[in-house]
């Protein structure tokens, strides 16, 4: 899974030719926002978290950190992030290239409201050099999330 994954999902949006793909590495928030000239809060980064015998992403600012209190009032259990063999085998995404499009397996995927104060995002798009320009409200659509949280401090 990865990149083509993700343009196949975009497809049904009319969306997958909006991919950018980078010469050189995406695969942080700082290494994206360099590659696009724009600050690190843009950039849509998705974390990938234990749910009972299953998983879930939740898509926030790139400047936004879980906040832990937050995390547990809203889901009711304590945040456990997945280890990199857990994240391919839930996403098909390896680390460095995570999104909330295109996913291998069914899980719920939520967007965080760090991203609302922007008009654009940049989420990744399934390898460690892509990724595309989107609202936080076709963020949310495209990744057919199941709605928006506040879980992060800034």
């Amino acid at each position: 899974m990865g990149i083509e994954e993700v343009k196949a999902h975009l497809k049904k949006f009319k969306k997958d030719a909006d991919v950018i793909e980078i010469q050189g590495s995406t695969a942080t928030v700082e290494l994206a926002a360099a590659a696009l000239g724009v600050e690190a809060a843009k950039i849509a980064k998705t974390l990938t978290f234990r749910n009972g015998d299953s998983a879930m992403l939740i898509t926030v600012a790139g400047d936004a950190k879980i906040d832990n209190t937050k995390f547990k009032n809203t889901f009711g259990f304590k945040a456990r992030m997945l280890s990199p063999d857990e994240v391919l085998e839930w996403t098909g995404h390896a680390v460095g290239g995570i999104c909330p499009f295109g996913i291998a397996k069914p899980i719920d995927v939520w967007i965080d409201d760090s991203l609302k104060r922007f008009d654009y995002v940049y989420p990744g798009c399934g390898s460690s050099n892509s990724m595309i320009k989107l609202t936080p409200e076709e963020v949310e659509a495209y990744a057919l999330a199941k709605g928006w949280v506040d879980v992060c401090k800034l």
